[in-house]
């Protein structure tokens, strides 16, 4: 089974406990980069470790979360490797999967409540890349970071 990397900052602390307890239901490991409370603290420190497990291959995929979703999936992209989308239903969940190969989403817990941040954790996770003309554009995408 996976093992996915957790990161969230204060904004995000609620739903990221939540999304635990999604996973564990799921039956999938995971490890907690953090953060550890509501009192407020800077997403980049936590996207950025929950990023590094995912390219150095210590987990298979990541769920970062702040109020947007949008500054934490801006911190993990600047990984190289990394590929995370910002999410906001099921369908670029799993679109991002199919088509982009994501490795990491991201969820803006002021915007997404529970049960749709649970359908896409679980939508994300189960997705398998689609590959054919999508790979020559993922390919396209990494070159990039040379």
């Amino acid at each position: 089974m996976m093992k996915i990397a957790l990161a969230s900052d204060h904004g995000g602390y609620e739903l990221k406990e939540y999304v635990k307890t999604v996973l564990e239901k799921l039956g999938y490991e995971y490890e907690d980069f953090g953060c550890h409370s509501t009192e407020s603290c800077d997403y980049p420190d936590f996207g950025e470790a929950a990023a590094r497990a995912v390219a150095s291959g210590a987990c298979e995929r990541g769920i970062v979360i702040c109020t947007t979703g949008i500054g934490i999936s801006i911190a993990a992209n600047k990984v190289r490797g990394i590929r995370c989308a910002h999410c906001a239903d099921c369908l670029q969940a799993e679109l991002t999967r199919r088509h982009n190969d994501a490795n990491m989403m991201a969820i803006g817990a002021g915007f997404t409540g529970k049960n749709m941040a649970e359908r896409m954790v679980e939508v994300f996770l189960s997705t398998e890349f689609d590959g054919g003309r999508h790979e020559r554009r993922v390919n396209k995408m990494m070159a990039i970071e040379d």
